[in-house]
């Protein structure tokens, strides 16, 4: 995505965005929406920016899916069925920073 379409990402969206994509959990995934629907178990090591500057993923897990340190993503944690993921990207590091935000009880 050029950095042109960066409103693709904004947390305010408006009918005419794109709606969120089911991506498979991979060793690495490319979400292009802010929200993103994730299946699969795989190990997600790296994500690709869709943009070059801040700006915010959120990750809504369709399977426990796992994340590792071993490329772009600063801390290891293993996703639950329904608990959203937030990410933030820091341009500066090349790195995604992730919130896992827990499901009520």
């Amino acid at each position: 995505m050029p950095d042109i379409d960066f409103q693709q990402l904004s947390t305010v969206q408006n009918a005419t965005q794109p709606k969120p994509r089911t991506i498979a959990s991979a060793a690495t995934i490319a979400p292009d929406t802010c929200l993103s629907f994730v299946s699969g178990t795989a190990a997600v090591v790296n994500i690709t920016p869709p943009v070059s500057g801040f700006h915010i993923l959120f990750l809504w897990p369709l399977a426990a899916f796992t994340t590792t340190t071993a490329g772009n993503i600063s801390a290891a944690l293993t996703a639950a069925i329904g608990a959203p993921v937030i990410l933030f990207y820091n341009p500066v590091t090349g790195k995604y920073h992730p919130a896992e935000i827990p499901v009520a009880a």
